[in-house]
């Protein structure tokens, strides 16, 4: 388990601000808080919200400074393509700060892509150690050094996990692996999945090896166990909104959103099945990257990542020190999911305070829901106007496939406060 944790401890207070809502005695709360401690260390080596689809609902300009939720960090590098202004990159998880102030510095101080491609497409390679200590630790803060720096209980430095596969690590690349193996245990390969070259063949995959998993009494047991689910970063209350959202509970959340995964999109343009049946982009040169991976993308993306600032602080709490009327673009990634009426309507007071003209908010729900209307004050939420034409079109181009839905704000004119 990481620890890693900058000065003041911003992350516990503000992450169990965001999580906790039941008696610390009560069942719920019990894990709650294991789902706080859980999250303290390294969650999502890989984001699982989808760039292109982000990109293409916040039509990125050249004057605008967007903030948003870092996570992984694929999504910060990426909207880079787009030459902003300005992104300001905010998370209270300090493993993901020090994750995207490393993955900057790969992009402006290893010498070449193929070097970057190496650090964090393979992510499993004896040189990627050498280059960390050549090119990219005189350019890291004390406390992003710190934390590369560090020892696991076998004695080795954090940065090796670059060496030994990254992927494999958080709790989503262990949960995946746990995942795999008990798919096994059942008589499952995963990884033969992707051996399918046509959709027909992946439909076929899908029917034959992973379909018949989810009538397994093992699997349903799990899945009706909110913490089972913790490795996929689900909090319990976002877990109880997913099983909402399939008559059959959260086995049929779960196989629907899989049989997405696998049916809906081409294996050779879609990471994101690599990494949940393999926990690796594929070897092959052509083979499906994150956005910030793409050779074409390269020179762009490291004349522009100075622009980036990472911050350890809640989204709420950074816009609150900022001026009114500065920023262009707001990406949530799933947040709101977790927060309560309160906090909701704290984030989109500020949100709408600062919000320039024609600015853009998109963030998903694990379910199929609106989320904001009769929870958000009618004030704050009049500001803005939820585009579902494009929402919905978007959401049916994520290739993640987690979420029940994909939402874009746009913000009107005539304010409403």
């Amino acid at each position: 388990m990481d620890s890693f944790r900058l000065p003041n401890s911003v992350q516990n207070s503000e992450l169990a601000a965001a999580v906790h809502r039941n008696d610390p005695l009560s069942s719920e709360g019990m894990l709650e808080r294991l789902f706080t401690f859980l999250f303290s260390g390294l969650v999502y080596p890989l984001i699982w919200e989808d760039p292109v689809v982000d990109m293409a609902a916040l039509n990125i300009r050249a004057e605008d400074h967007i903030v948003a939720i870092a996570s992984g960090g694929c999504n910060i590098a990426s909207y880079l393509i787009a030459q902003p202004q300005r992104i300001t990159a905010v998370d209270l998880n300090a493993t993901h700060v020090a994750l995207n102030r490393l993955k900057l510095a790969a992009i402006q101080h290893l010498p070449d892509h193929a070097a970057l491609h190496r650090f964090f497409g393979h992510a499993a390679d004896t040189q990627n150690i050498l280059a960390y200590d050549r090119y990219l630790v005189p350019h890291l803060d004390q406390e992003t050094r710190s934390y590369w720096e560090r020892r696991d209980q076998f004695g080795r430095r954090y940065i090796s996990r670059f060496e030994r596969g990254f992927y494999h690590y958080g709790l989503l690349g262990r949960f995946i692996g746990l995942a795999n193996f008990i798919a096994k245990l059942h008589g499952a390969d995963l990884n033969a999945l992707l051996k399918a070259r046509t959709r027909d063949e992946q439909h076929q995959a899908y029917e034959t090896i992973l379909k018949p998993l989810f009538d397994k009494p093992l699997i349903r047991f799990l899945a009706s166990q909110p913490a089972s689910l913790y490795g996929l970063g689900i909090p319990p209350a976002q877990y109880h909104a997913l099983a909402a959202d399939h008559p059959e509970g959260m086995i049929g959340a779960l196989r629907e959103r899989v049989r997405r995964l696998v049916c809906d999109f081409d294996f050779q343009q879609n990471y994101f099945a690599w990494q949940a049946f393999q926990r690796s982009f594929g070897k092959d040169e052509a083979a499906p990257v994150p956005p910030y991976l793409i050779k074409d993308h390269y020179q762009t993306i490291r004349e522009c990542a100075n622009r980036v600032d990472v911050r350890q602080v809640s989204m709420t709490a950074f816009l609150a020190n900022e001026p009114a009327n500065s920023k262009d673009c707001y990406v949530l990634l799933d947040a709101q999911d977790w927060m309560n009426d309160s906090q909701l309507n704290a984030l989109w007071s500020q949100i709408t305070r600062t919000a320039r003209q024609n600015a853009r908010v998109i963030f998903r729900t694990a379910a199929n829901e609106k989320l904001l209307p009769n929870r958000v004050k009618d004030e704050l939420l009049n500001s803005w106007r939820r585009n579902d034409e494009k929402s919905d079109q978007l959401h049916m181009q994520d290739r993640s496939a987690i979420y029940g839905a994909f939402h874009l704000y746009e913000f009107q004119e005539t304010r409403g406060v």
